[in-house]
């Protein structure tokens, strides 16, 4: 493992930088009439020629969640702004009035908030007072700098700064800070800027600032409008990264050139494991989807109290789709209802009153269809909310049911979708496939929108198994790690992307009662299977899951009631020496972990990873990101890294909680592409779900990010290989350290490399139970221990990977007590 000596610290931020959702315009979609009646919540893309993108603001979390509960899609390239929280949304023109209502404003381009270039003169302008003495870190500091980062990308400086101040949470007046950088060592500080105040959900985050630099700084000095100073030294962030495996010589890569559908994917996935059986398999998950088929479906009768939407029982492939529906009125009086039924052919024949005019019912044709379809029709019911009052017409001929899955999207891939249930295969690589190496989980395309995810876990695979014989780094990978590639996890909702609905996000699976049920709103239905499981769940009151079935965030009926998420579950399960697992999303440009979600009322997160945990999800971030940057200068800035509830927002019931504190497995979260630095403009440009496969190298395309971020994948690789092999005991130690001090004294602990620290003060042994060393506060380093009197600190420390400082045994009472010890003997006050 690359190791450096470090001090345990989270080196962390939030937000995206000019990253924007821009969604594909939705192909396939309904032109049913769009009439949005009482408490059907939303209209939905239901007229593909009204649809326009919009930028939002919206005032925080809070808003977000209420807009995405409502069946909104704003779940990727948001970012935090110090009035809240922007995005793009595409939607339709009553859509917009429908986002107004909830509160949201829609903003124009010009009006997007964006990191000032020019000093504006800061608080010196505005008369605070100007800074005195740098304060030293101590447990009385009220301003704190909890990162400082030099970075380049396509040959432009930036520097971004994150700074906290204890006083952070007062509104009346607001605290603001300052800003201050020098131009290299020695130099004196100057280029004064105000920093921007961030809340989330009611509660302050910090301040923060992006800027660009032609010259690296070596300190910043930050100063808040209630009196406090510090300063900080700047780091370097994916700075002088080593070069990528593809530069070694006669390395193979670029293997992938274009987006595959589920079945290519699953069809090449079953080709490797046949052509490399010495180091490829294929593990089918047990759980089958729903599969790419629906129901044959109507809505007769336009969309008024008179409406009746039709369901078949079968299938559309299996029958469904073969069978007709007819509203018959005959001549005559007191005419009962009645249903007739010749093969595939339903005939409702309405009824009438004395005086010969119709007199059935929506309610009542819909309950006759039910019971006495002779099992051709399952489910028939009034239009959405209606009460089904209105009197039926009938038809001018038999109405045909249809599953709406036989339209082929212009430019879709070439080939019939297989219907029925789905089994997902599990490409398995690795030379030692017995439990003996670390395994490392890849799952892609969650979501089915995402096209490059798949292509960038195909992408790494094949150059695993090419490159096996005759690259050395790529022997040590295989040797030393069991790699799992779910290239689609989502086959139903994939093929329904690239068939039908291209903004498709979730599965198939429609659970939605009658009010959601007709076809009309069939590009909204499905569960986002990324919100499906049990920690930090939406069921349990936590933020960013919808209870709305045609939500882009519903979280499903239960906990893990998809076969989706059953599959991730019994796979862990049943492979346990998976012991690292990337979910891998686009378009947002972030790299994810826990805590992922919050409950919205007072922002209390899931547990957060202790702070050696954390640590080494920083290290590792580090050294991923390195090799994205090695292909082409895409920079993941560093405020787009972290905790994803603290990058972005919350998201109830995602697979990183559950893996990671359920199964102890170093989980993250991956928004490939994202925004992308444009020299000729100057600014980030953003991404897309389903980028042009070739299009400017530098900017924006599936080729360049699947290439860029299969570097990041192979790196991930390197770094389960590397565990698995770190033998090496951590050291630690107290600092300043024991010893006599004439008065109080601040302490810390330092690590030799990402390690959790036990301890105690109260002359007892450190156990496990004990204590842990935390963070002072999210992403800030460790806590500062203000000694008063002599005391006692007993320690001992726990790598990422297992290993105990001095092999102390921390369960085996008394025998051996080799754990770290220190006393702070304080002679006066």
């Amino acid at each position: 493992m690359r190791r450096t000596q470090v001090r345990v610290a989270l080196l962390a931020m939030s937000a995206l930088v000019g990253s924007v959702l821009v969604a594909t315009t939705p192909a396939g979609a309904d032109t049913a009439d769009a009439t949005v009646t009482a408490g059907s919540e939303r209209s939905h893309l239901e007229d593909a020629d009204d649809v326009r993108l919009v930028h939002v603001r919206m005032t925080g979390a809070d808003m977000l969640d209420k807009v995405v509960a409502a069946g909104f899609d704003l779940e990727h390239g948001l970012r935090r702004v110090p009035t809240g929280i922007e995005g793009e949304a595409v939607v339709t023109a009553e859509q917009v009035a429908e986002l107004e209502a909830l509160g949201v404003e829609i903003i124009g381009d010009d009006e997007a908030f964006a990191w000032s270039d020019e000093a504006d003169g800061g608080l010196r302008a505005s008369g605070a007072r100007t800074a005195q003495a740098v304060q030293p870190a101590s447990h009385e500091a009220t301003v704190r700098v909890v990162r400082a980062d030099w970075f380049t990308t396509k040959g432009q400086g930036f520097l971004y700064v994150e700074a906290r101040t204890t006083e952070g949470q007062q509104s009346n007046p607001v605290v603001t800070m300052q800003l201050e950088n020098d131009s290299g060592k020695d130099t004196p500080f100057g280029f004064a800027r105000t920093m921007s105040r961030f809340v989330d959900s009611g509660q302050y985050m910090f301040h923060r600032n992006l800027f660009k630099l032609d010259t690296r700084p070596s300190q910043i000095r930050v100063t808040s409008s209630t009196g406090g100073v510090t300063t900080g030294f700047v780091s370097d962030w994916l700075e002088d990264a080593p070069p990528p495996l593809t530069s070694n010589p006669g390395y193979k890569w670029d293997f992938v050139d274009g987006y595959r559908t589920p079945q290519q994917l699953y069809s090449r996935a079953e080709e490797i494991a046949r052509e490399y059986p010495d180091i490829a398999e294929i593990v089918y998950l047990p759980n089958k989807t729903n599969g790419y088929q629906r129901k044959a479906q109507a809505t007769i009768g336009g969309t008024g109290q008179s409406a009746v939407v039709v369901s078949s029982a079968a299938w559309g492939h299996e029958g469904g789709n073969d069978i007709t529906v007819e509203f018959v009125e005959r001549p005559g009086a007191n005419l009962p209802l009645s249903i007739e039924v010749q093969g595939k052919a339903i005939r409702v024949l309405l009824a009438k009153d004395a005086a010969g005019a119709l007199a059935s019912t929506a309610a009542q044709v819909a309950a006759a269809l039910e019971s006495q379809s002779q099992g051709l029709v399952d489910r028939a019911h009034p239009y959405r909310t209606n009460a089904g009052t209105g009197i039926v017409a009938p038809t001018t001929g038999p109405v045909a049911l249809t599953d709406f899955l036989d339209q082929k999207r212009a430019g879709a891939p070439e080939g019939e979708v297989p219907r029925g249930p789905a089994t997902i295969p599990v490409l398995r690589i690795g030379k030692h496939r017995d439990g003996r190496n670390p395994g490392v989980l890849i799952q892609a395309q969650d979501h089915a929108r995402e096209w490059v995810p798949a292509t960038t876990s195909l992408e790494a695979a094949e150059r695993l198994v090419h490159n096996y014989k005759s690259d050395w780094d790529t022997k040590k990978i295989v040797d030393n790690t069991d790699v799992f590639f779910i290239l689609s996890n989502n086959p139903d909702g994939a093929n329904y992307s690239f068939y039908n609905f291209a903004s498709q996000r979730r599965n198939l699976t429609n659970h939605c009662p009658d009010e959601n049920a007709d076809p009309g709103r069939r590009n909204s239905w499905g569960v986002d299977l990324n919100r499906n499981y049990r920690v930090g769940s939406g069921h349990d009151g936590y933020a960013g899951g919808s209870t709305n079935c045609v939500s882009d965030t519903y979280q499903g009926p239960a906990k893990l009631s998809e076969p989706e998420s059953k599959n991730i579950i019994w796979l862990v399960e049943n492979y346990r020496n998976i012991k690292f697992m990337m979910s891998v999303h686009s378009n947002g440009g972030q790299l994810f972990w826990q805590p992922g979600a919050y409950i919205a009322d007072g922002r209390i997160t899931t547990p957060r990873p202790p702070l050696g945990d954390e640590a080494f999800y920083w290290q590792s971030a580090s050294r991923i990101l390195s090799q994205v940057k090695a292909h082409r200068q895409t920079v993941v800035t560093p405020e787009n890294v972290g905790g994803s509830s603290d990058v972005l927002y919350s998201s109830a019931g995602n697979v990183r909680e559950d893996l990671y504190h359920t199964y102890g497995i170093y989980a993250f979260g991956w928004e490939v592409g994202g925004s992308v630095y444009n020299p000729a403009t100057g600014n980030w440009q953003g991404g897309s779900f389903q980028p042009p496969w070739v299009g400017t190298p530098d900017l924006v395309s599936g080729h360049s990010e699947t290439m860029e971020y299969a570097n990041g994948i192979m790196e991930m690789f390197r770094v389960a290989a590397d565990w698995g092999k770190d033998k090496k005991k951590p050291t630690s130690q107290l600092v300043p350290g024991g010893g006599t001090y004439s008065g109080p004294v601040d302490v810390r602990f330092e690590t030799s490399e990402p390690a959790t620290i036990y301890y105690t003060t109260d002359g007892s042994r450190p156990t496990l139970e004990s204590p842990r060393y935390e963070a002072t506060e999210f992403r800030e380093p460790g806590q500062v221990f203000h000694v008063t009197e002599t005391t006692t600190f007993r320690w001992f420390s726990v790598d990422a990977a297992g290993n105990v400082e001095k092999g102390y045994d921390p369960t085996n009472d008394g025998k051996r007590d080799n754990y770290r010890s220190a006393t702070i003997t304080v002679t006066g006050r």
